[in-house]
């Protein structure tokens, strides 16, 4: 049965996931219901007060995340927006090949990475790019979500037979194992580019951290103007110069930003040495 939300107990949990995670949940009650009517039920609760007193009273925060994982959005899948992987492969990679050339390091952030198909399609496309001189550069691809559980699925990198649709055949012969009749796993190799972490996004980023490549796709629909523009600035931080910022193609950052807008759902932290120039 699904449990009914008073308007008390709605604007409570909204506002805290708000000023917790940036999450703006204003117009997903029917959502919120259907999500958290069965961990109400499985703690004997028939309201939605008695649950979230009892999750905000829990000092662990294993309740906090489970609540946190239960309404969370993860729909993802494969090369999806391929648009940003041709451009990587056309354009971002070219460049850092040759201005990270001397050092053979690439570094790149894929925020609110879900259960992995993004940043390991990351990984793919620059092994690809790369081809036989991939073993001579050091690829890092840090891959975080605010959601556990997702976490725990990317780590294990074990898809149903469906990625089919999705996934070149080509792909699915070098970079992926099957497990079963119905599952793939990626390879050790794919596997080993992408470090999997934790990271709520409203949080400070480390300073000193530089990254090539940020990609922030497809989550910063469910955040308000005020916290995507500080988002954007820390992400703007935290880029190296040259390097270039992903959004999902149904978002949009705000013209005041210093990044330079290179094409839809793509801008740049442009050199200090070509702040005129909007691409290379």
């Amino acid at each position: 049965m699904t449990l009914k939300l008073t308007d008390e107990d709605f604007y409570r949990l909204v506002t805290y996931m708000k000023n917790n995670y940036g999450i703006n949940l204003e117009k997903k009650r029917i959502l919120i219901e259907g999500r958290l009517s069965g961990m109400a039920a499985a703690r004997g609760y028939d309201n939605f007060k008695d649950l979230l007193d009892s999750v905000f009273a829990d000092k662990t925060g294993s309740e906090t995340m489970r609540l946190v994982n239960k309404l969370t959005t993860n729909h993802t899948f494969f090369l999806r927006e391929a648009e940003h992987f041709e451009f990587l492969k056309s354009t971002v990679l070219p460049y850092f090949e040759k201005k990270n050339g001397p050092e053979h390091t690439l570094n790149i952030w894929c925020a609110a990475s879900s259960t992995g198909q993004e940043p390991y399609s990351i990984a793919m496309t620059v092994d690809e790019y790369f081809g036989n001189e991939a073993p001579k550069w050091n690829i890092r691809i840090l891959a975080t979500d605010v959601d556990t559980d997702v976490l725990q699925t990317a780590e294990k990198g074990v898809y149903s037979s469906d990625i089919a649709k999705d996934v070149p055949p080509l792909w699915l012969m070098r970079y992926f194992e099957k497990t079963d009749e119905k599952h793939y796993r990626v390879n050790e190799r794919i596997r080993k580019y992408t470090e999997f972490r934790r990271f709520n996004l409203m949080d400070s980023i480390p300073r000193g951290k530089q990254y090539d490549l940020i990609c922030c796709r497809n989550v910063m629909i469910y955040f308000d103007q005020p916290t995507k523009n500080a988002l954007i600035e820390r992400f703007y931080d935290a880029t190296r110069d040259g390097g270039y910022l992903f959004i999902g193609h149904a978002e949009s950052v705000s013209r005041n930003t210093r990044y330079t807008y290179v094409r839809s759902a793509v801008y740049r932290k442009m050199p200090v040495s070509s702040k005129s120039i909007t691409a290379q």
